[in-house]
């Protein structure tokens, strides 16, 4: 079974078993999440594309742990005027696992 769907604006394709880095989602590790947004489902040779979303589908995930990327480094510089700054970001996330897609009529 596989599932393309969608998390705060981001897509992701996952089958079962897969562990993914989501955009931080207000849930404590070792809680369940479910994800209704499913743009695409694939199984048993018969593929359900939404229109945005398939209907009667969603996913069952598991929440693995969180915390924080890799940092990200923004740089500003403007010539001739000794103008330089440097500034760092890390992106907070959420790991989940994937436990169970269900797909429309299975």
């Amino acid at each position: 079974m596989y599932a393309v769907f969608e998390v705060a604006g981001f897509q992701y394709s996952a089958q079962e078993g897969d562990v993914l880095r989501v955009p931080h989602q207000k849930a404590d590790p070792g809680t369940s999440l479910a994800i209704d947004r499913i743009l695409l489902v694939r199984g048993d040779g018969a593929t359900a594309i939404g229109t945005p979303t398939v209907a009667d589908a969603r996913i069952d995930a598991e929440v693995v742990g969180e915390g924080l990327a890799d940092k990200v480094l923004i740089y500003k510089y403007k010539r001739r005027t000794k103008y330089r700054r440097t500034q760092g970001h890390r992106q907070r996330f959420t790991e989940i696992r994937i436990n169970k897609i269900h797909a429309p009529g299975a």
